[in-house]
């Protein structure tokens, strides 16, 4: 059994697709990141960077305590090696699929997230700023299509690197973004947003938060975190 520790973001969403598309028994915890519950002591035993999503893995492969892990692309990695689903066994395959999750984590996930917050939270509006994360998603955008030119997915077959990137793709409108630029992104986006356990994924997640907004108060607990934050 999984603990998934779950919000409704796109990082989030990542391990939940996983979950549903390999029907691994899981528990959806939810954690309120609007209403502060990201820093309760015993989510922050789990996760201690204040972060969904997180796990707990009560049945690991190897010895019988369970196991914990946070960070999206080590979630997915670790359920991919324990399940051998949605990742290459040879060698050349399995790069390839690393390359392409740790681009979301490190490129992708980002720069969409500073799109975000400069575009629609922050407090005043910085053009500066708008402008160069609204270019660098295009930019990023472009990397995938021109990777999908000539294959279905990402590494060649659907993988945990088309899981990671997904959720991120699949909020475009409010990242600024028009898929019919970027023809093969869009097929892939298209293929992807019609799998069953993707459409089970965002029902669930719109069952859970049934009042996606945000509002100054939650403004406040999401962007307003210090070092003191974890001082306790």
């Amino acid at each position: 059994m999984i603990d998934l520790y779950f919000w409704t973001t796109p990082n989030g969403y990542k391990v939940l697709q996983f979950l549903e598309e390999t029907g691994i028994p899981y528990r959806l915890i939810p954690v309120n990141i609007s209403k502060g519950e990201q820093f309760e002591a015993e989510f922050l035993k789990i996760s201690p960077n204040n972060k969904i999503p997180a796990i707990v893995d009560h049945d690991p492969i190897v010895g019988n305590e369970p196991i914990t892990i946070f960070e999206s692309g080590a979630i997915l990695l670790y359920l991919a090696e324990k399940t051998g689903r949605f990742i290459p066994n040879d060698t050349k395959g399995h790069a390839e699929v690393l390359q392409w999750l740790f681009w979301q984590m490190g490129g992708l996930g980002p720069m969409a997230g500073q799109n975000l917050h400069f575009s629609h939270y922050a407090p005043e509006r910085l053009d500066y700023a708008v402008d160069r994360y609204v270019n660098e998603t295009a930019r990023l955008f472009k990397v995938l299509d021109k990777q999908l030119a000539d294959r279905e997915y990402l590494a060649g077959e659907y993988s945990i690197a088309d899981m990671a990137s997904y959720p991120w793709v699949a909020m475009y409108k409010k990242l600024k973004q028009d898929l019919s630029d970027f023809p093969n992104l869009k097929r892939w986006y298209e293929q992807i947003n019609a799998r069953p356990a993707t459409i089970s994924a965002y029902e669930i997640g719109s069952s859970i938060n049934t009042v996606p907004t945000v509002t100054e108060e939650s403004k406040k607990i999401l962007l307003g975190q210090k070092a003191e934050t974890l001082a306790a």
